[in-house]
């Protein structure tokens, strides 16, 4: 039915061929702007061809020379880099180092035990001679001289219950030494045993004797009178007087040198807690000679009196000091007479009573010849070791004549 009266104009129906999907119509203009962009980028790489073109064209002939010259310089200065960086590499990154700590040697000993005493010395010391003296003990030659000084002191009766001392000098140099007497043949005997020269006035006809056949070292007053002097305030024969240093000259003066010889055996102190020998007699003659010792803890020496009062050295300025050894010595051995003089069987061995560190110890003495030194050993054969310091060896006659408490 129509209404109006006329009816509308037809419009040809569209075929199903003329229809295209979405996704083609999607994909058609994608590869339409596609090649729409190449053509793009083909048209700017043209224009920088004809752009590039025309300004190699147009470059002035000065331009070139210019431009080449820049090139030869940057080339230059390029290979003169690339040859001195072969040749001289740079150096290698610095790797970090740990130091080891560095321990100084261990110093060295400026001292040494001293061969005599074994205290410690310059090593100078031990080069020199052990010099033997024999020094008086009768009541006229007291206060002695440098008896304090001496590092061994060997104590024995010389004739008529009078008692006389060979002193040992190497530690220490005294300029006052006296008074100066006659040698007895086992003062000899005990010196070779220190390879020490002897400084003596005369001696028995035996001891002189002894002193050729033994070939001791001999420094006699009587050969040598400008090496010793008697002084004005004491009447001969307990007047002879020397020093260390005149005595050094009469040794060079007969080609002694150093002594050799065997040490006695030393150690340090290690005084007991409690002194089990503090007071200290040695019977050796009678009440005017015989030793008394009283034990000093403090200082672990032993305070030596004689004939009831302290035995004092002095020097030459007067000062007195009473003697303290750090050990004291009794030698037991067999004793005799020989007429006037007193003999000692100074060969061999026997028992010995060593004092020291405020205690007592039973050993024995050993001598085996004529220029051997003296050893000692314990109860058990071992070598037994004497404090270091100063020592006095007291000869006595049997053991009941050291009595201590």
């Amino acid at each position: 039915m129509v209404v109006g009266g006329q009816a509308p104009a037809k419009t040809p129906a569209e075929s199903p061929e003329d229809f295209t999907p979405p996704g083609q119509v999607e994909a058609a203009e994608e590869q339409n702007s596609a090649t729409s962009t190449t053509s793009v980028l083909y048209k700017k790489q043209a224009e920088k061809k004809r752009s590039f073109k025309t300004w190699f064209k147009t470059r002035t002939k000065k331009q070139w020379l210019v431009m080449g010259a820049a090139a030869v310089l940057v080339l230059a200065g390029a290979s003169v880099g690339a040859y001195y960086g072969l040749k001289n590499p740079p150096a290698p990154p610095k790797v970090a180092t740990v130091k080891k700590a560095v321990v100084p040697p261990a110093p060295v000993p400026t001292t040494v035990p001293s061969n005599l005493t074994g205290l410690p010395v310059d090593p100078s010391v031990n080069e020199r001679a052990v010099t033997g003296v024999m020094i008086e003990n009768s009541q006229d030659a007291r206060p002695q001289s440098a008896l304090d000084q001496a590092g061994v002191v060997f104590e024995a009766i010389a004739e008529g219950g009078i008692t006389r001392f060979l002193t040992l000098f190497q530690d220490n140099e005294p300029a006052y030494i006296g008074p100066v007497r006659s040698v007895r043949p086992y003062y000899i005997q005990w010196a070779l045993g220190f390879d020490a020269p002897i400084a003596h006035v005369g001696g028995s006809p035996e001891a002189l004797g002894d002193m050729k056949q033994w070939n001791a070292k001999n420094l006699d007053q009587f050969a040598g009178g400008s090496y010793f002097s008697r002084i004005s305030s004491r009447y001969a024969p307990h007047n002879v007087y020397t020093s260390m240093d005149r005595l050094h000259q009469y040794e060079s003066a007969q080609g002694y040198g150093k002594s050799t010889y065997t040490s006695i055996l030393r150690k340090g102190d290690a005084p007991l807690t409690t002194p089990t020998a503090s007071s200290i007699d040695f019977n050796i003659s009678g009440s005017i000679y015989n030793p008394h010792y009283d034990y000093d803890k403090s200082s672990n020496t032993y305070k030596r009196s004689e004939g009831g009062a302290p035995h004092m050295a002095v020097d030459q300025n007067g000062g007195q000091v009473q003697l303290s050894p750090r050990v004291v010595v009794a030698l037991v051995m067999p004793q005799s007479n020989n007429g006037t003089y007193t003999v000692y069987q100074t060969i061999g061995s026997g028992s010995a009573y060593v004092f020291q560190d405020g205690g007592q110890t039973q050993v024995t003495w050993k001598k085996d010849t004529q220029n051997g030194n003296f050893s000692f050993t314990d109860a058990s054969g071992q070598p037994f070791k004497l404090n270091a310091g100063q020592t006095w060896f007291s000869v006595v006659g049997d053991s009941s004549r050291v009595t201590y408490k």
